[in-house]
């Protein structure tokens, strides 16, 4: 098994979508339009993993609906990513997924895929071991603590407000889309932020609630990653919460970024050092908070599956930095195949 370079054939991108998470209709929308774009330059497969973790290969209907559905043929996905000429788009977003799960299985499987690989993917994922590994690389942080699903609510809400203040952050460790997360202004709303968390994982994260401008660089790239222009999101709600990022138009997505040139070099500058801390490799949006009268840009997280929808900051970003929506999806199918070449110019044993 492995890749081939495809002489006088259009290379085979399977798309992987779907998932148990609770991100699974955000990963079918974003499926669905990569689709659209994709489908003039490669041959489209649509491998769908219902929420119950079932693999089916989709229908690819011309015209396309709004949202492919993980719905279809029953297939084992060792023999779609069998298949001569394969590269993988993982756009599973969330746990089982974005944490390295995927990409262990495309690993074994020995079929190039884009994004992050097994340990990016896993540490970026779990926010509470991502903020450990920038602070290690001197990257500026907000203020945050972390804490067990199992621990006394009320007694890690009195210690996070007294360390941290009010109002707070509370999200779960591993999840995106802003699903689990909450702005808490008081204790007993605090209270219930965590206990909201603790539903979708066992790693809470308290953050303390920076007043600033909220940017986003969209970083491409293997070993010379580059950054895009920064953009802003001024949030429709109290803060950029699932809806706002794909149920309305309450966000007000601003390309490029209110900020100085200075501010925007020196997004573009820790993006990038993040994304090398974090060792990824293909793609990844780098989120901060921006205090400009205070400590200036503060990392706030790395999503290495960013979504894919129309309305979402990855592709915006690129297409305001001259790389349009159908040259970014070759751009990352480039970027796995020149990964997974170099990878296996490594020894794998000792003889």
């Amino acid at each position: 098994m492995g890749y081939r370079r495809p002489v006088g054939n259009r290379t085979r991108l399977v798309l992987l979508f779907g998932g148990r998470s609770a991100e699974h209709d955000v990963s079918c929308v974003s499926a669905r339009h990569v689709a659209a774009a994709a489908k003039d330059r490669f041959e489209v497969v649509a491998l769908g993993i219902t929420r119950e973790g079932q693999w089916r290969l989709a229908q690819l209907p011309d015209p396309l609906p709004d949202r492919l559905d993980a719905d279809g043929l029953g297939v084992a996905p060792a023999e779609i990513f069998a298949e001569p000429d394969t590269v993988v788009f993982p756009l599973v977003h969330g746990p089982m997924g974005e944490d390295g799960t995927i990409q262990g299985l495309l690993e074994v499987a020995d079929v190039p895929y884009v994004g992050s690989g097994v340990l990016a993917s896993a540490v970026c994922m779990d926010k509470s071991v991502a903020k450990l590994v920038c602070a290690q690389h001197g990257l500026p942080q907000c203020r945050y603590r972390t804490a067990s699903a199992d621990a006394d609510a009320e007694t890690v809400s009195r210690d996070a407000i007294a360390e941290l203040g009010l109002p707070l952050f509370v999200k779960p460790a591993n999840m995106g889309s802003s699903v689990g997360v909450s702005r808490a202004t008081t204790e007993v709303e605090t209270v219930k932020a965590l206990e909201a968390a603790a539903q979708y994982d066992q790693t809470l994260i308290i953050e303390e609630a920076v007043t600033g401008q909220e940017i986003e660089v969209s970083v491409v790239g293997n070993r010379d990653p580059k950054a895009s222009v920064p953009g802003e999101i001024v949030p429709g709600a109290d803060f950029y919460d699932y809806a706002d990022k794909y149920l309305t138009d309450g966000a007000k997505l601003l390309v490029p970024a209110q900020i100085s040139e200075a501010a925007a070099q020196e997004a573009q500058r820790l993006a990038i050092s993040a994304y090398r801390a974090l060792r990824c490799e293909g793609m990844a949006r780098v989120d901060f908070l921006y205090e400009p009268d205070g400590r200036g840009m503060l990392l706030s997280e790395i999503n290495t599956i960013p979504g894919f929808t129309p309305i979402s900051m990855y592709p915006k970003l690129w297409e305001a930095s001259g790389l349009s929506y159908p040259q970014l999806i070759e751009t990352l199918v480039d970027l796995a195949v020149e990964r997974y070449e170099r990878r296996h110019q490594h020894r794998r044993t000792d003889r």
